[in-house]
C-alpha cells in the first residue's frame, strides 16, 4: 500500500459524507495503491451508519474503525496502527479536498529527502464574516486557516493537522501523537498535530509546503464569535505550557514564574487602555492566551506526575510505537 489517508471523526455525521465523497473523487495515478481509514472516536450520533454506507459503496477503498477511548490523539494513533501505507496523510471530517489534493500533498514523499508535507487550508464560510475578524488569514489559528502563499518551499513552522502527510517511518522513529495535547469531550487543549511536526523540524527533518494541495475548512457561525476566539487562545496558552514545560525562573509566585505574570499584567493594561477596537481585541486575545499559560503552569506545579509527563520524564506506549515528548 502506498498511501493511507486517516480521517478521525466525532459526532459529525451530517458533514462527514461531504468529506468522504471529496476523498472518493481523488485523482491519483492508476499504479498508486491507497486507502482511507475512518476512525470513529466513540461518536454518539449516526457516524457509524454513515461511514459504513460509504465503505460498502467504495469497493474496499474505505475502512471503518471504532476507537472507544475518547480523545483525538487516541483516534489518530489508532489510525496509524491500522494504516498499511508507506505514507500517511491526515484530514478532518469538516473539510473537503480538491481532486488533486492527495496526489499533490504526497508525490514528493516517496523518493528524496522530504519526509513530510503540509498543504493549504482555505476557509469555507458558513456565514458572513464579522467586522472584527483580522484580514490576514494566516493569523487565524482558531479557524484552522493555513496559507503561506503560492511558493513551494521548506516548512519552518508546523502544518495543521487537517492537511498534512508524513512517511510512516517518521512515527516509528519519533513516536506518535501526544495524548495530553489532543482535544477530547472533556478538554479542548489542542496542538497534538503541531507538536509532532515540530519534533521533526527540531530534528532537522525536511518538511515541504505544498500550496497546490488544497482543502476547504468549513467555518460554522459559532466559530465566528469573539467568545470562541478567546477560549481558543486560552486553550492554546495551556497547550503551549504542556508542550514546552514551565520556563526556568529565579522568582515565582505559587509556582508560576514571575515573567509570565508580568506578561499577563502588561497585556491586561494594553487591553484596558486601548482605544482602537481591533487593537483592543487583539490585546484581549493576548490576555486570554497568557492567562491560559499561567493557569496551566500553576496546575503543572501542583501536579508532579503531570509535570513529569510534560517534561518527557515518562513515556506512554501506543502499540509498537512510543510517544516521546518534544525535544527542547
Amino acid at each position: 500500500m502506498d498511501i493511507s489517508v486517516i480521517l478521525c471523526t466525532y459526532n459529525r455525521c451530517e458533514r462527514l459524507p461531504r468529506a468522504l465523497e471529496s476523498l472518493a473523487a481523488s485523482e491519483l495515478l492508476d499504479s498508486m495503491q491507497w486507502e482511507v481509514i475512518i476512525v470513529d472516536n466513540n461518536s454518539k450520533d449516526r457516524t457509524r451508519e454513515v461511514a459504513q454506507e460509504i465503505c460498502s459503496a467504495s469497493a474496499g477503498r474505505f475502512r471503518y474503525i471504532f476507537e472507544p477511548r475518547p480523545g483525538k490523539s487516541n483516534a489518530l494513533n489508532r489510525g496509524i496502527r491500522e494504516a498499511k501505507g508507506k505514507v500517511l496523510a491526515f484530514i478532518d471530517d469538516d473539510v473537503t479536498a480538491e481532486r488533486s489534493w492527495l496526489r499533490n500533498l504526497t508525490h514528493e514523499l516517496f523518493d528524496g529527502d522530504w519526509v513530510g508535507a503540509g498543504g493549504r487550508i482555505l476557509p469555507e464560510w458558513g456565514c458572513q464574516t464579522p467586522s472584527w475578524l483580522p484580514e490576514n488569514f494566516r493569523e487565524l489559528g482558531p479557524l484552522a486557516v493555513f496559507d503561506l502563499g503560492d511558493k513551494v518551499g521548506p516548512l519552518q513552522e508546523a502544518p495543521f493537522g487537517t492537511n498534512m502527510a508524513f512517511q510512516r517511518s517518521m512515527f516509528e522513529k519519533y513516536g506518535t501523537f501526544r495524548t495530553d495535547l489532543g482535544p477530547n469531550p472533556f478538554n479542548q487543549i489542542r496542538s497534538e498535530d503541531s507538536e509532532f511536526a515540530l519534533r521533526l523540524i527540531d530534528a532537522r527533518e525536511k518538511l515541504r509546503y505544498e500550496p497546490t494541495a488544497v482543502v476547504y475548512h468549513y467555518v460554522p457561525p459559532d466559530r465566528l464569535q469573539k467568545a470562541y476566539f478567546l477560549k481558543w487562545w486560552r486553550d492554546k496558552g495551556r497547550a503551549d505550557m504542556r508542550q514546552y514545560g514551565i520556563p526556568p525562573s529565579r522568582w515565582s509566585i505559587a509556582g508560576v514564574p514571575a515573567i509570565m505574570l508580568s506578561r499577563l499584567v502588561t497585556w491586561t493594561v494594553r487591553w484596558l487602555l486601548s482605544i482602537d477596537p481591533l487593537r483592543r481585541f487583539d490585546a484581549k486575545l493576548k490576555v486570554w492566551g497568557n492567562a491560559g499559560m499561567v493557569q496551566e503552569a500553576y496546575r503543572l506545579g501542583r501536579c508532579p506526575d503531570l509535570g513529569a509527563q510534560v517534561l518527557g520524564k515518562c513515556r506512554e506506549h501506543e502499540g509498537e510505537f512510543t510517544i516521546h515528548a518534544q525535544k527542547k
